[in-house]
């Protein structure tokens, strides 16, 4: 009688962007397709990877904390296995190891196409530190989604050249590399045949996808493509760099049906002056005139933005034309964010680092400032019927939940709302808003 071998259980824990969690799920496939058992609950599995982010200073810090406390299970289970891999492996590499010697194995982003080799080799008791090139990292592939079924990420190009000087991403990721736009449309096509009907485009820069193949932006054209999918419902796009948005994409997005009127525009400021030392392009007049643009070509657009406050030489006058800014363009959604000093990066040699407490405090009252646009924002579109994606049901409120058509997974804001008929996770439905309460708003299904 033959004896039925154990197999090892992996759990895989991903922290940072949605770059980030389509690493995992791609490692995730591997792992799964070489017969290991992926288990969700950490304190089961035989082997733990930590997939990190290492992009600012408390994506550092949660980093750490997940590892210590995965660590931690050593304490009862001494063989058990952690392993870290992602963005704080590859930017510290041999440092990790050292720092949090209880570690079975340190692996930078190339080492991710030879996960399941280096998961073996750990569960057989060696420790492994492996930093192959970084250009190696495999963005093709099989995926095993950790995302609800009816959504999923779609990354469209790795790495960035960009070089603002605020950013380790090229440092850790290494330049701009564009996917295949074949290796695209068929990833996509095979989740839209799993079930998927929203796909979120990811890369650092999307407006850039292309121009390392053809000299110049290939976005469009995919789009274009990705709408003549059959099944696919919601194109979302995140990260276009507002020098990279032209008439034609804005057309695009205006005249595609699937394409969602959505366009997250990371900005970082308005200042002409703190642009320039960021290695960003553009001024207060140039990006107010963008929007305007897009806000006239796209009625209805939700246009979302990033923004950096205290950076260093930043002025009183500087901080105070951010604030101006925020309050007459009025993003539909908004971050701030405070300065985070990056060691290896240019912006940490520039003068007038501020404090950190006046960084936060600069955040803060950015915050504070979109905070008051979301709520009239919401107060505007009671009576509105928006397109809604359904997420759940939430048996405490009795009402189920999504997201509208202005809200990207994991980012923006929820609605709860009710319905006279039964609903399924990943149906969109029109729902008419009825109350916005605390940034949320609450409506019923039409």
């Amino acid at each position: 009688m033959k004896v039925k071998m154990m197999k090892y259980r992996i759990s895989v824990i991903s922290l940072g962007c949605p770059k980030n969690q389509v690493d995992a799920e791609i490692m995730l496939a591997k792992l799964k397709n070489a017969d290991f058992e992926i288990v969700e609950d950490p304190r089961y599995a035989d082997l733990i990877i930590v997939n990190t982010c290492g992009f600012i200073e408390s994506a550092k810090k949660e980093s750490i904390e997940n590892i210590l406390d995965m660590l931690s299970y050593k304490e009862d289970y001494p063989d058990k296995k952690v392993l870290v891999t992602g963005c704080l492996a590859e930017r510290y590499q041999t440092q990790v190891m050292e720092q949090m010697p209880e570690l079975d194995g340190v692996v930078g982003i190339g080492a991710n196409e030879n996960i399941v080799e280096i998961c073996n080799k750990i569960l057989k008791g060696d420790r492994c530190e492996l930093f192959p090139d970084k250009m190696s990292l495999c963005f093709d592939g099989g995926r095993e989604l950790t995302t609800p079924s009816y959504t999923a990420y779609l990354k469209i190009a790795e790495g960035c050249s960009n070089n603002c000087t605020y950013c380790a991403i090229p440092m850790i990721r290494g330049p701009f590399r564009s996917r295949q736009p074949e290796s695209i449309l068929e990833e996509a096509q095979k989740l839209v045949l799993s079930g998927v009907k929203e796909i979120t485009l990811v890369a650092q820069d999307t407006s850039r996808y292309g121009e390392d193949l053809y000299g110049k932006s290939a976005l469009v054209p995919l789009l274009k493509s990705l709408c003549k999918i059959e099944g696919l419902k919601w194109i979302r796009i995140l990260y276009l760099y507002p020098e990279r948005i032209d008439d034609l994409l804005i057309d695009t997005i205006a005249n595609e049906d699937k394409i969602l009127k959505y366009m997250d525009i990371p900005m970082q400021h308005c200042s002409a002056n703190v642009l320039k030392r960021m290695n960003r392009k553009g001024d207060r007049e140039s990006l107010t005139n963008l929007i305007a643009k897009i806000r006239e070509r796209i009625p209805g657009v939700t246009i979302r933005s990033t923004l950096i406050a205290g950076f260093p030489g930043e002025t009183e006058e500087e901080f105070n034309e951010l604030c101006e800014f925020i309050e007459e363009v009025k993003f539909e959604r908004m971050g701030c964010f405070a300065y985070s000093e990056e060691e290896g990066t240019a912006a940490t040699k520039l003068d007038g680092m501020l404090p950190e407490e006046e960084r936060v405090k600069r955040a803060d009252i950015i915050n504070d400032i979109q905070g008051q646009i979301l709520d009239d924002i919401n107060d505007s579109l009671i009576g509105e019927k928006i397109d809604t994606i359904v997420e759940g049901y939430d048996g405490y409120t009795d009402s189920y939940y999504g997201r509208t058509v202005m809200d990207a997974i994991d980012i923006d804001t929820t609605i709860y709302f009710t319905s006279e008929r039964e609903l399924d996770e990943g149906d969109i439905v029109k729902v008419e808003v009825i109350n916005a309460i605390d940034g949320e708003l609450t409506g019923e299904a039409k």
